[in-house]
């Protein structure tokens, strides 16, 4: 029978970059193992660049070895290693927990591999594997957990959520991610640390977000185990009642990819807070400390939507649908920067709510006028600065200086959405005189 590492070789093939790095410790007399989710990863199939080390060598010997590193945690024994590529590597000093507070944890180096993979939240990310011999280091049967389609926690559930809260949303995301089940005892110790998921730093929260986003293919699974479990009311209470059609949306929206465009997270995002009021969904991301550029572009997107998403609803349920000069006032109303993005929660929250067995406007509908409303936004005149005519030429036109030379612009623009071939510099300054003349 070959061995289990014999088995998985053709898939545990780290970059000659990794190998040459581990090769370097190894030669050094340092043992070193590559370990965490390139592993995990590696074994399912999936690509994984992030290839990390855990070793026996100190954070001073790991930068005596090596002329290019970054001091990314050498207080925990984490140091970066730049390789030929520089793709940057952590190489982690062999260590274990001896006192944590949920939140941090202070550790000790000098232990042996099985004590540091010991410490690790669950058994799919507790492998090791010597990229050099060849040898797998699987010591909780993470392997049959990944068979087993499994997120198990490492030794007892309870015990390892109370070193870390996180790891009870991290479980979640790894479930979702790769279409795993939680086993029982561990989903129970999520449950009972859901609670506790308060005393987390609220960027923690947002980055465990932000790689849900970013990671699962079926992110509304994973933000509806959050519900389920209670942790979406502990940390992000202004979503404790996120509905079905926010999660079906999410799981709609495809994540981001490396060789997409970087708005599908963003989107995401939007799509999230979508139940909310824009100033409640503006103050809930601020607590999570998103910045004030994601906080705005979100904030924006809702108010276009909230604002056009009822005559949007009522167009398309007619069976001409909406005029052009329907569409030029809503890309008017969202902003043409912003129109895609609305039209695109739009359509995700119709395509959700038809899934759900809920009324809602046609696919063909949303899509035929989707089409229209993006190639209208970047055709026609829709803002006031599209105009012919600017507030120089209003005040040479007698217009008086002040609010009435927006309120006359607002008008202008008014007549263009309507039909933009009024868009001229002389028929506008000829329906300023008509307007002045009314006046």
């Amino acid at each position: 029978m070959p061995r289990a590492a014999d088995i998985d070789r053709p898939r545990l093939a780290p970059p000659d970059t990794v190998v040459e790095i581990a090769r370097v410790l190894t030669r050094a007399g340092f043992e070193t193992w590559c370990v965490g989710g390139a592993v995990r990863d590696a074994l399912l199939g999936e690509t994984h660049l992030d290839w990390d080390f855990a070793t026996a060598a100190t954070p001073a010997d790991v930068r005596r070895l090596f002329r290019r590193t970054v001091p990314v945690g050498i207080e925990f024994g984490t140091v970066g290693v730049l390789d030929a590529k520089n793709v940057m590597h952590e190489v982690t000093t062999f260590r274990r927990d001896v006192k944590t507070d949920g939140r941090h944890a202070v550790v000790e180096f000098g232990v042996s591999l099985d004590d540091d993979l010991a410490r690790r939240d669950f058994t799919i990310n507790a492998m090791a594997y010597d990229p050099l011999g060849g040898t797998l280091r699987d010591p909780f049967d993470g392997r049959a957990d990944l068979a087993a389609r499994l997120v198990r926690a490492v030794g007892d559930p309870d015990a390892r959520m109370r070193e870390d809260r996180l790891r009870a949303l991290r479980a979640i995301r790894f479930a979702a991610r790769f279409g795993f089940d939680i086993e029982t005892r561990t989903w129970r110790a999520v449950l009972d640390a859901a609670p506790f998921t308060t005393r987390l730093s609220r960027e923690r929260v947002k980055q465990e977000i932000e790689k849900t986003m970013q990671q699962v293919r079926f992110a509304g699974r994973a933000m509806g185990l959050w519900r389920e479990s209670g942790a979406l009311a502990a940390v992000v209470p202004a979503l404790a009642d996120l509905s079905d059609v926010t999660l079906r949306s999410l799981d709609l929206l495809p994540p981001p990819r490396n060789d997409a465009k970087p708005d599908r997270e963003m989107q995401r995002i939007v799509a999230l807070v979508a139940d909310l009021a824009p100033r409640d969904a503006e103050r809930a991301m601020r607590d999570l400390r998103f910045s004030n550029k994601t906080v705005a572009w979100v904030g924006s997107v809702l108010r276009g939507w909230t604002a056009i998403g009822d005559d949007v609803r009522r167009a398309l349920s007619e069976p001409k649908g909406p005029t052009d000069a329907a569409l030029r006032r809503w890309a008017g109303t969202t902003g043409r920067t912003r129109a895609r993005a609305v039209w695109r929660l739009t359509a995700v929250r119709f395509a959700a709510e038809r899934e759900l067995g809920e009324p809602a406007p046609s696919a063909a509908a949303v899509a035929s006028a989707y089409h229209r409303a993006i190639r209208i936004a970047f055709r026609d005149p829709v803002e006031i600065g599209d105009l012919a005519v600017d507030g120089d030429d209003l005040l040479s036109a007698g217009v008086p200086a002040g609010p009435e030379i927006k309120r006359m612009l607002e008008r202008l623009l008014d007549d263009v959405l309507e039909d933009p071939a009024r868009n001229t510099r002389d028929a506008l300054l000829a329906r300023v005189a008509s307007l002045g003349d009314r006046g």
